[in-house]
């Protein structure tokens, strides 16, 4: 079962580094779709998926069914978490490059260390410790490097501030993912935590007038492809994963995807964004500092 885990584990991180190329193709041939509204049905298309798999098993209908209050509370209050890291970060890519952007979101483990820390009793090492700073010397060296203390544009400065609150939804969403999942089943969480998210997603849309209805039909196409590869191939089969590897090699594995997201959006002819020397040096900085705030000490 552990070699199945890893393998699934690779997968998800492959494509979940997908997420902001096919964004970022929105964004690109469609200028004018609201962030917020990909974000919906980004998580609405992922929901629908999962559905059959509660819909035709009978023990996942039972299992949803005598879910304990508390943890179907945790559920919500996670699915709600998930609906805030989709708008923020979706959002930040209308403001800021893929590398940029997909780096920051995932810079959450340096949030979950500390948190992990004093409430999980997860003690953190002196190295824990070092790698919380240098994260956060990185993310000064990649922001400061790209636009200047000076020089901050209002739509860099935005999309930047949108995704380092993005990461910090997306650490309170593993955090809340590792105690939960521990108990229930991945197609039971996955499906609540999913459509928790989609309802949160839609009253944040109805605030902020986002359309629905005027989406182009082959935005929609692009939109379902993202759910089935970064919605069930990524976070599902992430969320799955964990209850067979450790936590800290799962939190290790992320790293991946800034990595995998940058050179995709570097490769793809459509997007071509090139990283700039301050992105690879920062960006190495903070994967530098995740991995120690990750790592698990040896006693």
């Amino acid at each position: 079962m552990k070699n199945k885990a890893y393998i699934a584990l690779f997968i998800s991180i492959i494509s979940v580094s997908f997420a902001a190329i096919f964004i970022a193709t929105l964004l690109n041939f469609y200028p004018n779709i609201d962030p917020l509204s990909i974000a919906f049905y980004r998580l609405f298309f992922t929901a629908l998926l999962i559905m059959p798999f509660v819909l035709f098993n009978s023990n996942t209908r039972e299992e949803i069914i005598s879910i304990s209050r508390s943890n179907f509370l945790i559920m919500i209050i996670i699915g709600i978490i998930l609906a805030a890291h989709f708008a923020l970060w979706i959002t930040s890519l209308k403001f800021t490059s893929v590398a940029s952007s997909v780096i920051l979101v995932t810079a959450h483990p340096i949030l979950v260390g500390p948190i992990s820390h004093y409430f999980f009793k997860e003690r953190l090492s002196i190295i824990n410790t070092a790698g919380i700073f240098i994260s956060v010397l990185g993310v000064i060296i990649l922001v400061t490097g790209n636009y200047g203390l000076d020089s901050f544009t209002l739509d860099s400065l935005e999309g930047n501030i949108l995704a380092i609150l993005g990461g910090i939804a997306a650490g309170l969403y593993i955090l809340g993912g590792r105690k939960i999942r521990k108990t229930v089943s991945v197609a039971s969480y996955a499906f609540i935590v999913y459509s928790i998210g989609t309802i949160g997603l839609f009253v944040i849309c109805l605030f902020y007038n986002a359309p629905f209805g005027n989406i182009n039909l082959d935005a929609l196409i692009i939109i379902f492809l993202m759910a089935i590869v970064a919605g069930i191939f990524g976070h599902t089969l992430y969320n799955w994963s964990l209850r067979h590897i450790r936590a800290s090699i799962a939190s290790v594995a992320l790293l991946g995807e800034p990595l995998g997201s940058t050179l995709l959006a570097f490769a793809l002819p459509w997007i071509q964004q090139t990283p700039s020397y301050y992105t690879i040096i920062g960006g190495a900085i903070i994967l530098t500092g995740i991995y120690l705030t990750a790592r698990k000490s040896d006693k």
